[in-house]
């Protein structure tokens, strides 16, 4: 059996993670190191189903030597033929680590689309050492596959596309229970209409702020309106709250992160993710989130949206950074019912094609050819 070890970097709870353990935990020896924070939840979910792992956990003056030279003595301990890093520290630690190991298959998933090019041009450097490094590269979008091809100019026959994938069940099997459960646990009024839904971190590249501004256009047609803006957390968190207080208290939520993601979506009667680019998104987990629990929704064609997503027919689909169509997708999709429920319908249809099965047994033929 071969043994295949995950590096991963600061994750707390990690959904897609989860599914993958148990995915393969059945044909390879596996084990997990985890760096960042100690005693997380996907470290919890690690131990109650007997799963191997470490943990690397942060002290009060992190030293990146001082944690490669711990994940290298466990990669020495653990004797991996394949080592799978995922996130920027890992890959950086993780890579370095496995390659001085002179381990047989050394391969990294691209979380990451332009970042680097656009905000953080310092970090580029380290994207073309840890492309070099790898044995194999996963892309996992055909926009992470173009960056890393043009772009970076990384070694094509590294690369391998493989999608995401999502475990269908847990959208779908949710209860109206736990629906009502977060209903009180963030006062949402019954009267609330519509409940326009975000999920998206506070980045600048996310777009969020077009979607206040078409919010604020949408509350003169539904005075009742309410967003709820979840992970509503990041770098660009100053400018998105000056920018809330242009609208009634009452009139948004914002969550810090909540756990419970598919009863989460079953608040929203219209879901809007608008990045402000085709290149911003490496995939976008959340475009499939939603439709696989058939939320109607506005996007833009950015990530993985740029390969399936189709106006009219499963999304309702709007220019980068257009406050104005941002707020005409949303009123359409509200008085629109014929629409509204073939978007429901083909979006989900659309969506499962993203299987995890497809995912697992793709990682599986990485690992093993």
């Amino acid at each position: 059996m071969k043994r295949v070890t995950y590096i991963i970097s600061d994750v707390d709870k990690a959904l897609a993670f989860e599914w993958l353990a148990r995915g393969l935990e059945r044909k390879f020896d596996l084990s997990f190191i985890l760096i960042g924070k100690p005693e997380s939840i996907f470290s919890q979910f690690l131990k109650e189903h007997s799963i191997r792992f470490y943990e690397i956990g942060n002290t009060k003056y992190p030293s990146r030597i001082k944690k490669w030279v711990q994940l290298f003595w466990i990669l020495v301990k653990e004797k991996p033929d394949v080592v799978h890093t995922h996130l920027w520290n890992a890959n950086l630690l993780g890579l370095s680590s496995a390659w001085l190991l002179n381990i047989e298959k050394r391969i990294y998933t691209r979380h990451h689309a332009c970042v680097h090019y656009h905000d953080f041009p310092s970090g580029r450097k380290w994207d073309i050492l840890c492309n070099r490094l790898a044995t194999h590269i996963v892309a996992i979008s055909k926009n992470v596959e173009e960056i890393l091809i043009d772009w970076d100019k990384a070694d094509k026959r590294k690369i391998k596309l493989i999608h995401h994938g999502f475990d269908f069940q847990y959208f779908n099997s949710v209860s109206k229970e736990r629906v009502d459960q977060l209903v009180d646990k963030y006062c949402l009024p019954e009267h609330s209409f519509p409940v326009v839904g975000v999920i998206s971190r506070y980045m600048k590249w996310k777009g969020v702020q077009y979607v206040i501004f078409a919010f604020q256009k949408v509350r003169e047609n539904y005075p009742s309106a309410k967003l709820v803006l979840a992970n509503a957390h990041g770098e660009y968190e100053k400018a998105i709250k000056d920018l809330l207080q242009s609208l009634p208290r009452d009139s948004f939520i914002e969550i810090n992160f909540e756990e419970d993601l598919a009863a989460l979506y079953r608040l929203f009667d219209v879901f809007v993710h608008v990045p402000i680019d085709a290149h911003a998104e490496a995939f976008g987990q959340t475009y499939i989130e939603a439709l696989l629990t058939q939320t109607p929704s506005v996007f833009t064609l950015s990530g993985i949206a740029r390969e399936f997503v189709v106006h009219k027919k499963n999304a309702w689909v709007v220019d980068f950074e257009s406050t104005d169509q941002i707020a005409e997708g949303i009123k359409e999709i509200l008085e629109n019912g014929v629409l509204r429920e073939q978007l429901k319908h083909e979006g989900e249809v659309a969506a499962r094609q993203f299987s995890l099965k497809g995912y697992i047994l793709a990682l599986e033929k990485l690992y093993t050819d």
